[in-house]
């Protein structure tokens, strides 16, 4: 063993540059290449109890990472620290540098562990238009996974998705890249904190281009020219690289011009590292090193793929060391890999180790885990955002909100009394699904692995008819019948729930989706669709209990934008619930009745068809029409419902558009005020929404682009001045030569509640 004690790594006082180099030269190559890769936790269990005997076999020399910890196991929180602690001992005391390891864990929408606050979806979280919101989850999810020993988030996903059929919509926040900008720097601030040494390494995701592939598909092609890939799905991840000082990113599946993302240097390196600036971790997405040889076929062996990878810029891989093991052995050896590769690659991994502060502090306070888990506060937070999430579609003649002394209250769906799918594919139950349904992920077996158990609620979750009992008046009869299953084919269950529906003053119809990896679900990740229907027969129970004539309230319980035509002409009132999580279903109610008026937005286009995908709403001017017939054959070419869209139970008028100057040049910020009104009778929010379309540049730009929002909110009569500084540094695009450039032109500034919704309109001109 080193004396760890006079070694120069061990020692804080160094800068990290000379603890890495120090660290580095002492290395055999067996330890050098265990710090490129990754161990599941079930790989070190028996029975759900570390095991030595295997930890001397998987971590001889030492590992980069431990894979879900918490993410792939029954362990509670405390335990789930204990378990941290015992891994980090072995590490330390029993292999000869003694070198900590990254844990790391999913948490698309909440800390993916049993116990921890589960928020909504990120599609949800995207439709508050909440930036501040977005950071104090962030800030729960690096409270709780630090506190059991946890150091990297894989997330936030910053994929700009324009394609609703493809199953990970729902991880996204939307189609608009100012949009998932905005909300992915306030997620990585949250989660990272102002110093890492108590903050958890955020991993923005995929990299890059990955939400518009062919088909929707995921894993499948993607095209996209040079120009639209940097202005638009590069963005965001420039953005938090910038504004955040994002420290991890992985590599998406897809590829791009021949070339797939985990093997392009051009992409992983020239671009990302040298043109953006990133200094951070950079790695794998699950299996990718692999997939470069058994799913794109761009090399015949996992030599050559681990070559490829490494060379490109991936540092780590993960879930699991398959070819950063013994196939990048065998590379070194023959000399198809320069051991300098492999440092720079150590480096970095050893570099995020001493900043993440772990040689210092390796151990928790497994006792006390539990005190930070799903708190008082925390599911308030959860319930703000899941409120803010609502957006309300439809109102005709005021349905909503409902009278909680109604006296007949029929209550009808299959997610109507589900827990389950008030959740994302990322949530606890989806991967213990997952993990339970096939050797999803190679080294794991369901039979040797029979201790872990689905879990149906892994906090104190209620079902919307659960929490509409808890609401009504003790004189409200509720009549509740499913009538079908979210993705079955019977409708015997259809005769109950239209007789509940005659019998009825009002119906509330919960239909929608099940999210999740597993082949019953209907969203989630390789959960594509070809059609954007409700699943199963669900269009037919709406159509029976719309028949009825009664008075229906639909709500949408899904991850993804739905064709709901039929639903959207013939019900009066409509709310897009998404996946609201562990306060989703109370939300809904408070909704439902008045004690939330609901303020959210839509931050992806609602199409009316699936013939018009992709549909989004800052396409440029000759896109989103048919010629000069304008619509298809069959219907509109209009949406459904735009991007930004969303009602109240109020009105807001928007007056006095003021703009601090009419010429500018490139080097000038523009000051835009307007007063927003609330003309209603109850406290509400707005979210006014800034779009600029810029004419006269030597390259033809979008017919509007989201350049700034705000998320306010007003009592009834109150007026409130809201205010946008734009810099003219926004409006910079790619010209013919590449160059990134601000060009003299006319820029028209509108302001409205939605990107079709326009209130007021100027301009100013760029000298």
């Amino acid at each position: 063993m080193v004396n760890h004690e006079k070694a120069i790594y061990r020692n804080a006082a160094y800068p990290i540059p000379a603890r890495v180099d120090d660290l580095l030269s002492q290395m055999t190559v067996d330890e050098k290449l265990a710090q490129l890769g990754s161990k599941w936790v079930f790989e070190l269990l028996e029975s759900q109890q570390f095991s030595e005997a295997k930890a001397q076999t998987e971590l001889q020399h030492g590992i980069g990472q431990i894979t879900r910890l918490a993410g792939a196991s029954n362990v509670s929180p405390n335990a789930s620290a204990a378990l941290a602690n015992t891994i980090q001992s072995y590490l330390i005391n029993h292999t000869r540098l003694g070198i900590p390891a990254i844990v790391h864990e999913e948490c698309c929408s909440g800390y993916m562990a049993k116990g921890a606050t589960v928020f909504p979806q990120a599609i949800g979280v995207a439709s508050t238009w909440d930036a501040e919101l977005t950071e104090d989850m962030g800030d729960v999810i690096r409270t709780q996974m630090r506190m059991v020993g946890g150091h990297q988030a894989l997330a936030p996903v910053l994929d700009v998705t324009r394609d609703p059929r493809w199953g990970r919509v729902e991880e996204t926040f939307g189609e608009d890249p100012y949009l998932v900008s905005q909300l992915g720097v306030a997620y990585v601030n949250g989660i990272q904190g102002k110093d890492l040494t108590a903050g958890v390494v955020a991993t923005g995701k995929h990299f890059v281009g990955y939400g518009l592939s062919e088909g929707g598909r995921n894993w499948a092609p993607v095209f996209l020219p040079e120009r639209e890939l940097l202005e638009v799905f590069v963005c965001p991840f420039a953005v938090a690289i910038q504004a955040a000082n994002l420290r991890s990113i992985m590599n998406a599946y897809h590829e791009l011009d021949g070339i797939p993302c985990g093997a392009s240097k051009a992409l992983l390196t020239d671009l990302l590292r040298d043109r953006l600036g990133f200094d951070g971790l950079l790695v794998s997405d699950y299996f990718s090193v692999d997939m470069l040889m058994s799913y794109h076929h761009l090399t015949g062996d996992k030599q050559s793929a681990a070559v490829l990878a490494l060379e490109a810029g991936i540092d780590l891989e993960l879930p699991s060391t398959d070819c950063y093991g013994d196939p990048l052995r065998e590379a070194l050896d023959t000399g198809a890999v320069e051991m300098a590769v492999i440092d720079r690659a150590v480096s970095r991994v050893l570099a995020m180790k001493f900043e993440l502060g772990l040689f210092e502090k390796p151990f928790v306070d497994a006792a006390e885990a539990v005190k930070v888990f799903d708190t008082p506060e925390q599911r308030d937070l959860a319930r703000q955002i899941a409120q803010k999430s609502m957006v309300l579609l439809k109102n005709e003649g005021n349905l909503l909100p409902l009278d909680k002394s109604i006296k007949k209250l029929a209550v009808i769906g299959p997610n109507a009394d589900s827990v389950r799918n008030l959740m994302g594919d990322y949530s606890y139950p989806a991967h213990v699904e997952t993990l339970l349904e096939n050797d999803a992920f190679n080294t794991f077996d369901a039979e040797k692995h029979a201790d872990i158990e689905l879990v149906d609620r892994p906090v104190e979750m209620y079902s919307i008819l659960e929490s509409i009992q808890q609401k009504v008046s003790k004189q409200t009869e509720i009549l509740y019948a499913p009538g079908c299953e979210v993705n079955g084919r019977s409708t015997e269950g259809f005769a109950a729930a239209v007789t509940a529906a005659e019998q009825a003053d009002v119906v509330i119809l919960v239909v929608g989706g099940k999210s999740g990896l597993t082949d019953d679900c209907t969203c989630g990740e390789a959960r594509d669709r070809a059609d954007l229907n409700l699943p199963g027969v669900q269009e037919q129970l709406v159509h029976a209990i719309g028949a009825t004539g009664k008075p229906v309230v639909l709500v949408l319980v899904n991850g993804r934008p739905l064709t709901i035509t039929w639903s959207a002409e013939h019900l009066p009132a409509i709310v897009e619930a998404w996946l609201p999580g562990e306060e989703g279903a109370n939300a809904v109610v408070d909704v439902l009745f008045g004690d939330y008026n609901p303020g959210g937005k839509l931050p992806i286009t609602f199409p009316r068809a699936v013939g018009q995908i992709p549909i989004f709403y800052n396409h440029k001017p000759s896109g989103g029409r048919s010629h000069w017939k304008t619509d298809y054959v069959e219907t509109s070419a209009k949406p459904l419902f735009p991007f930004g869209f969303g009602l109240s139970y109020t009105q807001f008028v928007f007056a006095n558009l003021q703009l601090s100057t009419e010429i500018v040049s490139a080097a000038d910020t523009v000051e835009i005020s307007v007063d927003v009104t609330n003309q209603g009778t109850r406290l509400g929010d707005e979210v006014v929404q800034l779009y600029v379309h810029y004419t006269g540049p030597s390259v033809t730009r979008p017919v509007k682009e989201l350049k700034g929002f705000q998320r306010v909110t007003l009592a009834a009569g109150e007026t409130q001045q809201v205010i946008f500084p734009l810099a003219v540094s926004q409006l910079a695009f790619y010209d013919q030569a590449m160059q990134l450039v601000v060009e003299p032109g006319t820029v028209q500034v509108m302001l409205g509640s939605s990107s079709e919704d326009i209130h007021c309109t100027s301009e100013f001109k760029i000298t």
